[in-house]
């Protein structure tokens, strides 16, 4: 039995019953897998019956408002594949007339699909012979085959994608594709790999060698960066405070939160006192006290935010406030959504 017919049948046998697998509807296929990079599975499948019940069609999806798509997708992370699903959803609206395109090549003109997800869609949906390569294949491939190319090097990208290619079942694309990304999420596994009755063990060469740990490799690339940020929640008598819409191309680009004051490190109260009076626009504060003694520690892929919220209740009303019960229909980072919920006005 070859490599590709092994993983058919262990697909066979052990395939976990997730609602985008009984389908064949690209807009649905799409949407789980989009939903699904960066994030896993049992995270992701609330997401997607929210997301499929607002949005039946793409047609929904692409006359949204992009709040409404964000408060949807609070709580996912990585926010530009909420704002890249938006504008994706338009595109094929207005330029394929609400069908998704059913070849790899066309596929991967759309916004936020790149190899990967093309080579899903087009082999799930369309039956084109493609091979996809995520981070579960990349393990499987590189531990049963034995290659320490680093799978995030330029060669090592090309390899794997090239080896893919190869072995991949081009009878039954569909599911092949499916079986060996499910292989090696659930057997082929990063931390705890079912090795004793893995079917491909007599012929894993990283088993033989003793390297399954090892396998795959990748470059470390990523340089954290720690950033320092006091939200300023600013309450008045009548119940409300304030917020604003980031802005820029930087982290949650269009969420909301609350007036942010970012330093250069942790500051105490004096020091932020200091820096609310020398900046403008600000309201007339009577009291101002630390919400959280420890910062909160929110960790991103590249940086790591260490967070004070401070509360700063007004003399005046605020002229541009907002009901403390509506702030909640607002789309937010989740860190502020997880101050919102505990924090009581």
């Amino acid at each position: 039995m070859t490599f590709s017919e092994h993983i058919l049948k262990w697909y066979g046998q052990h395939k976990r019953e997730l609602p985008w697998r009984t389908t064949k509807d690209p807009y649905k296929i799409w949407l789980s897998e989009i939903m699904l990079q960066q994030t896993r599975v049992a995270q992701g499948m609330p997401y997607y019956h929210k997301f499929l019940e607002a949005f039946p069609e793409v047609y929904h999806l692409a006359n949204a408002e992009e709040e409404k798509v964000l408060k949807l997708w609070q709580g996912l992370g990585y926010y530009s594949r909420a704002r890249n699903l938006h504008a994706t959803a338009k595109m094929v609206v207005e330029k394929y007339n609400g069908s998704f395109p059913n070849t790899y090549k066309e596929l991967k003109k759309l916004k936020g699909v790149g190899d990967y997800t093309a080579s899903a869609i087009a082999s799930i949906c369309f039956d084109e012979p493609e091979p996809v390569v995520d981070g579960n294949v990349y393990r499987v491939l590189s531990r049963y085959f034995g290659v320490d190319l680093p799978i995030n090097s330029t060669q090592g990208i090309k390899y794997f994608k090239e080896l893919a290619g190869e072995v991949m079942y081009i009878e039954n694309i569909r599911d092949y594709n499916q079986g060996i990304m499910e292989f090696g999420a659930i057997q082929c596994a990063p931390k705890k790999p079912y090795c004793l009755h893995c079917p491909l063990n007599k012929s894993c060469v990283a088993l033989k060698e003793n390297r399954v740990m090892e396998l795959p490799v990748k470059i470390n690339k990523t340089k954290i960066k720690n950033r320092y940020f006091n939200y300023l929640v600013f309450t008045d008598a009548n119940g409300n405070t304030l917020l604003e819409q980031r802005k820029g191309k930087g982290i949650w680009q269009n969420l909301y939160q609350f007036p942010l004051l970012e330093a250069k490190k942790m500051l105490n109260l004096e020091e932020l006192t200091e820096q609310i009076n020398g900046q403008n626009g600000f309201p007339k504060m009577e009291s101002l006290i630390l919400y959280n003694k420890e910062p909160l520690v929110h960790k991103l892929s590249h940086q790591h935010l260490h967070t004070q919220f401070w509360i700063l209740e007004t003399a005046d009303g605020l002229k541009e406030g907002i009901s403390w019960d509506e702030i909640t229909t607002f789309p937010v980072p989740v860190l502020i959504a997880d101050f919102i919920k505990t924090y009581k006005i």
